[in-house]
């Protein structure tokens, strides 16, 4: 049976706030863009107050599922140690603390233990904190580092000299990237334009003043971006020789080098940019490596000697290493003194793999294996390598049923040496789940995989199912393992992934298909994800809820436009559903950047794609399911005016089955809570909604 919410837990008419805002003259809501006018704060904080009142009875499933996720993991969580050339670094999290404090020793000396960065302490004058990066200065004298106490995505600069120096705030509202240049007195960092793009690099050089205090002098521009289409992106080489910095949009790139001894060189642009290429760059003492698409859909790698840099624009000078293959695509490459690890994905199985080329004096290749994998599907990613003459690898491993690994590969000997792996406790192991990979078939014919997750006791029953979805980008969802996933679990609940095309998890051609005008395959392909579930015995078909956030939620929002009915709920957490107006607005972040994923609408064809399926485009008096929307304030990549017009347009129809509520988070950004306790607790609320609403849990009013 349909999972139905009790009459009496309803929100009525007047519980909304949506009647008493509503303006006649504006019917699309669009007024709620105008932050700056005061009746757009009273519509959200009453639309919150009015969920509150929705989740009371719930309040006390949410609690135990809040401290039943912290029952599960360990809370005082202590860091890999990392050696560099002085120091060893590690962070330690208390069981208490939502923030790491970091460390360090001096190589060989672990009692001379110091605490160099402290953003537990950092934290507690803010509602939200988010550290952007980190840089280490090469003599590891110096820490710099951003931190964004808005939410906003910008950045404050600071500067201490280790191990205890106080902090100097040297610049404000910048973008998050570092990077030290090898003179110990150079950094380098990005600034946004209007719309928030990184559209420059500068160069800040730093003196210390007598006592020690640190100094910065005036930055000088390094490289601006004039092309709105693209933003620019800091790097060094492992080598240490050279800084990168790469202007890319969704589909060009290139690439500029700066000795990393001498920052003041004049940048080089190692190939100008060709429409539709993308190109990155990786180095070993008297060569470079080229990773890209030219005449290449699925990347190809290629060489190219240092002497010979003046002639890097044209290609055929490159040498080949790695030849474009159908079957496979190159996602990355990693220099070493002694070889590169190089990163595929098979199209076929839809698996990442880390392949090993060892090479002699001449360059030619005399070791290439393919690192093992622990299972398949699973996640496999190389770690921490700063010194570039290791040969012992260390890798991240984990899949939806291994917690998270991390193992040191050792080169010469095979040996693999488990360093630690993320601790489960309580009455639901990793042993006792099962998770299984089935192919649903599109409408167009094509094959999609779909993993899903579910205790293994209950394998082989229709059980109710919580399918999530993303399909854009080129982003991959390789399996991951989640703690705060097992309290659904355990209560019988599967969860499902559907890799739809319009991410990156069958290589690049799966990307491709699911953008710009073949945009339409990712919703059909997640009705079809769902579909396979039902027929092949593993979710009840009237029990299964959606799940997708900022670009998924584009995902879901349109899948539900088309299927209303093959969903019992909705979980949109800063959804973007207001594609056509947001693309039509060039003043907006991201926008321009994102003309070549979805389209520039000032083109008829590209106008007329994106209108097709805009979610806030296609609303009409259909059975939506009962649906929980989510927006933050500050966001300012899936503004919160998006969720919010959503749920006022919902209400105000008031043709979905169940109730439809809003959340909006007044002190966070795109990633919600910046402090993991509350992040949970949050996490805690959208799962209680989801039991609810698969009849798992009841909602007594």
């Amino acid at each position: 049976m349909k999972a139905q919410p009790p009459r009496s837990s309803v929100p009525s008419a007047t519980d909304s706030p949506t009647p008493r805002f509503r303006r006649p003259d504006d019917p699309e809501w669009h007024w709620l863009e105008n932050r700056d006018d005061s009746e757009v704060g009273a519509f959200l904080e009453e639309a919150n107050a009015a969920c509150a009142r929705w989740f009371a009875p719930l309040d006390d499933l949410v609690e135990r599922l809040y401290h039943g996720h912290l029952a599960r993991r360990e809370l005082a969580i202590h860091g890999l140690r990392t050696p560099l050339d002085h120091y060893t670094y590690w962070s330690e999290t208390a069981a208490d603390a939502d923030y790491p404090v970091w460390w360090r020793h001096p190589n060989g000396k672990p009692d001379r233990a110091v605490r160099f960065l402290d953003l537990q302490a950092r934290a507690e004058p803010h509602e939200f904190l988010e550290l952007g990066d980190m840089a280490l200065s090469p003599d590891e004298r110096w820490l710099a580092w951003t931190e964004d106490t808005r939410g906003d995505e910008t950045f404050e600069l600071f500067l201490k000299a280790l191990p205890d120096g106080e902090p100097v705030r040297l610049l404000e509202e910048i973008g998050p990237e570092l990077s030290w240049a090898e003179d110990n007195a150079t950094l380098l960092f990005t600034r946004y334009d209007a719309t928030q793009r990184p559209e420059s690099v500068w160069r800040l050089p730093l003196v210390v003043q007598p006592g020690g205090t640190p100094r910065a002098e005036a930055p000088s521009l390094v490289l601006r971006e004039e092309d709105p289409e693209f933003w620019l992106g800091l790097g060094k080489t492992r080598s240490r020789e050279w800084l990168v910095l790469e202007s890319a949009s969704k589909d060009t790139s290139e690439c500029h080098l700066i000795p990393a001894r001498a920052p003041a060189t004049p940048p080089r642009c190692f190939r100008p940019r060709e429409s539709g290429v993308e190109l990155a760059l990786d180095h070993r003492p008297g060569r470079f490596y080229v990773l890209h698409n030219r005449q290449a859909t699925h990347f190809r790698l290629d060489t190219l000697e240092e002497s010979r840099l003046e002639e890097a624009a044209d290609a055929d000078r490159w040498q080949p290493l790695i030849a474009h293959r159908e079957d496979d695509t190159l996602e990355g490459v990693d220099a070493f003194d002694w070889g590169l690890v190089v990163t595929e994905r098979d199209h076929h199985e839809a698996q990442v793999r880390l392949r090993v080329l060892e090479l002699d004096a001449d360059h030619a290749i005399v070791r290439d294996e393919r690192l093992p994998l622990p299972e398949t599907p699973c996640s496999l990613a190389l770690g921490d390598a700063p010194h570039f003459d290791t040969r012992r690898l260390r890798l991240r491993e984990e899949s939806f049923v291994l917690p998270v690994s991390w193992i040191e590969h050792d080169l010469d000997s095979g040996e693999r040496t488990l360093l630690k792996q993320q601790p489960i406790h309580g009455d639901l192991l990793p042993e006792a789940l099962a998770c299984e990979r089935l192919w649903a078939i599109s409408h167009d014919g094509e094959r999609i995989p779909v993993s899903v997750v579910m205790r293994a006791d209950l394998a082989g029953h229709p059980l109710p199912t919580l399918l999530y979805g993303y399909g854009a980008y080129g982003e991959v969802l390789d399996p991951w393992f989640s703690v705060a996933r097992l309290e659904l679990l355990a209560r019988g609940v599967a969860f499902a992934v559907a890799h739809v095309r319009g991410g990156g998890d069958r290589g690049e051609p799966w990307y491709l298909a699911g953008k710009l005008e073949h945009k339409e395959n990712s919703f059909r392909d997640f009705l079809a994800a769902r579909d396979a579930l039902v027929d092949q015995g593993i979710s009840d078909g009237e029990r299964i809820a959606a799940y997708g956030a900022s670009a998924g939620g584009l995902l879901v929002g349109a899948s539900l436009n088309l299927a209303p009915e093959g969903f019992c709920a909705a979980v949109l957490d800063v959804p973007f559903v207001d594609v056509l107006r947001t693309m039509e607005n060039p003043d907006l972040p991201l926008t321009t950047a994102e003309y070549t994923e979805w389209g520039n609408p000032d083109e008829p064809d590209a106008r007329r794609r994106i209108h097709a399926y805009s979610p806030l485009d296609n609303l009409a008096a259909q059975p939506w399911p009962t649906v929980f929307l989510q927006g933050s304030w500050h966001d300012t990549r899936v503004p919160y005016w998006e969720p919010a017009k959503l749920y006022a347009r919902l209400t105000e129809m008031g043709t979905a089955r169940g109730p439809v509520l809003l959340r909006t988070d007044m002190a966070a950004g795109h990633g919600g809570a910046s402090g993991r306790f509350k992040a949970w607790h949050d996490n805690a609320r959208q799962d209680a909604f989801i039991l609810w609403a698969l009849g798992v849990e009841r909602h007594e009013a």
